[in-house]
């Protein structure tokens, strides 16, 4: 990992906090999810009243759709960004992630347009994505987060478990030291 930077920082000595920071704003953002989904599917509370964690007690923050939209950001940047810090089957798996945020970031601009705009997809009341056509909005992002999640927790693994070699191995804190385990 060469260079010097805040990027190649997060990538090398800074790597393995930048994970566990990038991964916290991902666990935070699930409860989000499951507690809207437990008010709906356990609770039987109406969709439009499952607000999750934040929206309790902050009933119109849920309703702006900037804040669903920063979130789809932070994540396709985050992904990013730390993208550099993985080589091997981990980089497949990270690029995975990144891929499908890419897309999920691209439904969450189309609905952030529509709020601002006034515009409809589809002539509908509300903002709507291209896939919520088939499948409704919450059970759809709880999709999205979990197809992003998935590849993003593996990479994470098989980049901890992977003896790191070469230029990473001398920055990047997360991986045993290929001289450590033998190689």
């Amino acid at each position: 990992m060469s260079g010097t930077g805040v990027v190649a920082a997060l990538n090398g000595r800074r790597h393995q906090v930048a994970l566990w920071v990038f991964l916290a704003i991902v666990l935070a953002h699930w409860a989000e999810h499951l507690v809207q989904a437990v008010q709906i599917y356990v609770l039987g509370w109406p969709a439009g009243e499952a607000r999750g964690v934040l929206g309790i007690p902050f009933p119109k923050l849920i309703q702006f759709e900037w804040l669903h939209y920063g979130y789809a950001l932070v994540m396709l940047i985050g992904l990013f960004l730390l993208r550099k810090g993985f080589t091997g089957r981990s980089r497949q798996w990270w690029n995975l992630a990144l891929g499908l945020q890419f897309w999920h970031h691209i439904e969450h601009l189309l609905l952030f347009a529509q709020a601002q705009t006034g515009w409809r997809l589809g002539g509908g009341a509300v903002p709507t994505s291209i896939i919520q056509f088939l499948v409704p909005r919450v059970e759809l992002h709880l999709f999205y987060n979990t197809v992003v999640t998935i590849p993003m927790i593996v990479a994470m693994v098989l980049h901890r478990r992977e003896p790191s070699t070469g230029a990473e191995s001398e920055t990047c804190t997360c991986a045993p030291r290929a001289a450590a385990v033998g190689v």
